[in-house]
């Protein structure tokens, strides 16, 4: 895992992590990752990751560990990821330098080819 990443994670984004892993009982941290998906082209993919596989990148802060597929590096490289509450509404942010155009609902994004 000598591969670094330039992805920040905020503090916020870094409680996020270690409480949702707390609820869980287990992990090691979050997967971020992309996948295709509306009309834009992509789409951020999130989950629990129990493991770093060989491919895998992992960015630690603030006591919070994030794993990235250097598949999707490239379209994540540059990625500050925070978490919001804003009202009702709790959500990761994703301020991504790669993206060019989000589709309307806000749903996918696309990057410069």
């Amino acid at each position: 895992m000598s591969e670094t990443a330039n992805i920040e994670i905020t503090e916020a984004a870094a409680t996020r992590i270690q409480e949702q892993l707390a609820k869980r009982g287990h992990g090691l941290g979050l997967r971020v990752g992309v996948r295709s998906s509306g009309c834009s082209g992509y789409a951020y993919a999130l989950d629990y990751a129990d493991a770093v596989e060989a491919d895998d990148v992992t960015i630690q802060a603030h006591g919070a560990t994030v794993v990235v597929s250097r598949e999707h590096l490239a379209l994540l490289e540059g990625l500050r990821l925070d978490f919001r509450r804003e009202g009702l509404n709790q959500m990761y942010h994703f301020e991504n330098p790669n993206v060019v155009d989000h589709c309307g609902c806000g749903e996918s994004f696309a990057v410069a080819s």
